[in-house]
């Protein structure tokens, strides 16, 4: 997912609001121009000539997977449909975060045929605002996918506009060999993390590896607060912009994630969430909170040694059932080059043979098609797979259960200034509610 690195740093690189829905008020002065920059940068362009119609013999493909695992699996995946196909696919490979920053310009300008984003909100909003083509008929081709899995697809209108690919649960992960030389116990309750937490920098550990500087990584911890103190609904309704940040229910989260923040591991705005799993691999830090692709950090006996549990329990009669599970995928481009090689590509990677390329080669992922051969699964993913069959609630993430404009110019930032500055936790709520108002009235 590279994001800004500050919330100054953020506010010069803002994209035009024009699609986005943003209220030019919430902007600074100035930054029309900075969108115009880039919409002729990384993103803007990268479509493919590959001619049209039926005899297309070539399909561009927009992808955010920058890093190098999942660059190396998407790459198997296009050449077993070039093999299958003939067709051939040319990838344009983004930065992550970057990807992300630029998607209104890219959708406007000239994007790849097809491109990797991701389901729920932030898919649904693009497909409102006519950046998306429609892929129902793709679906009517597709099989091995759950209710869930084709809701989660599909836009206002009732049409698909997703093929999803893979999907990853958020959970607390750990090192066996270090719980159980010192004898940790996977705790259950808050109180329990907080005392395991104690006996963790007790035994010169850093209790929880911690990283924000890419802005998107403290999310999954606000998600899983909200969740665990005030349940599943409130938490989309929040993200829907139906319940107000001022409330006493999300001061308590704040006032929760300010208690934890000192067995955190320090100075998280200056680290990438990948240093922090360093930290992790090399058994300095005793818990990390994140997703599954945390295990492209790990190989061999390292990998084999990872585990995980899912974030404790805070308040018992809301449980610890619920929890983040994002799904990636594709979609289409509105007016792609070749809509025959793109509807293709994309019932390709819809279908079992690209799965289970994707399970033999990506042990930090699971894949969405139910007909695959999962049997070479780790068994941290049969773990994973697991936990999410079990959950009671699902949310997508938070900047992916809410509008791509209020995650990114309003959380991004809010976030990054209550880990530097914990102890203005109501001016921050007041300042986030103010902008939500703005933003989703507009």
């Amino acid at each position: 997912m590279s994001r800004p690195r500050s919330q100054a740093e953020y506010l010069a690189r803002l994209v035009p609001p024009s699609v986005a829905g943003l209220n030019r008020r919430t902007l600074l002065a100035g930054t029309a121009g900075a969108g115009a920059l880039l919409g002729t940068g990384l993103l803007a362009g990268c479509g493919s000539d590959s001619g049209s119609g039926a005899d297309a013999k070539a399909v561009s493909l927009g992808s955010n997977q920058s890093d190098p695992k999942p660059k190396d699996v998407i790459a198997k995946v296009m050449d077993g449909f070039k093999t299958s196909s003939g067709v051939t696919v040319n990838i344009n490979t983004v930065d992550h975060n970057t990807f992300q920053e630029n998607i209104n310009n890219y959708l406007q300008g000239k994007p790849d045929d097809v491109f990797t984003w991701f389901a729920g909100y932030r898919m649904r909003f693009f497909a409102a605002k006519g950046l998306a083509g429609d892929v129902s008929d793709v679906w009517g081709k597709l099989s091995g996918y759950s209710d869930a899995f084709k809701k989660a697809s599909t836009g206002d209108d009732g049409k698909q506009y997703f093929v999803p690919a893979s999907y990853y649960p958020w959970a607390v992960f750990y090192r066996k060999s270090v719980w159980q030389q010192r004898g940790y116990q996977v705790p259950k309750t808050l109180d329990d993390l907080n005392a395991l937490s104690a006996q963790m920098k007790k035994d010169g550990l850093t209790p929880i590896a911690f990283a924000d500087k890419d802005g998107w990584p403290a999310m999954g911890t606000f998600d899983i607060l909200n969740l665990r103190i005030n349940g599943y609904q409130f938490h989309v309704d929040l993200m829907a912009g139906k319940e107000a940040w001022t409330s006493d229910k999300v001061q308590k989260v704040f006032d929760t994630w300010a208690g934890l923040l000192p067995v955190h591991q320090p100075d998280a705005l200056g680290r990438t969430w990948q240093e922090a799993a360093q930290s992790l691999q090399q058994k300095k830090s005793g818990m990390y909170l994140l997703g599954l692709f945390v295990a492209q950090q790990f190989s061999g006996d390292d990998l084999a040694d990872l585990d995980f549990f899912t974030f404790p329990e805070i308040d018992s009669t809301i449980g610890a059932k619920a929890l983040d599970a994002p799904i990636d995928g594709y979609m289409m481009a509105r007016k792609p080059k070749s809509k025959d090689a793109a509807t293709k590509l994309l019932t390709y990677l819809g279908s079992k043979d690209a799965a289970n390329i994707t399970v033999k080669n990506d042990p930090s992922t699971l894949v969405a098609n139910s007909e695959a051969d999962t049997s070479a699964y780790t068994a941290l993913q049969k773990k994973a797979a697991e936990l999410v069959g079990s959950a009671t609630e699902i949310a997508q993430f938070l900047d992916r259960d809410t509008r791509p404009d209020f995650a990114s110019t309003v959380i991004i930032p809010a976030l990054q200034q209550f880990i530097k500055n914990p102890k203005d936790i109501s001016g921050l709520l007041t300042s986030i509610e103010n902008q939500k108002k703005s933003i989703f009235t507009s």
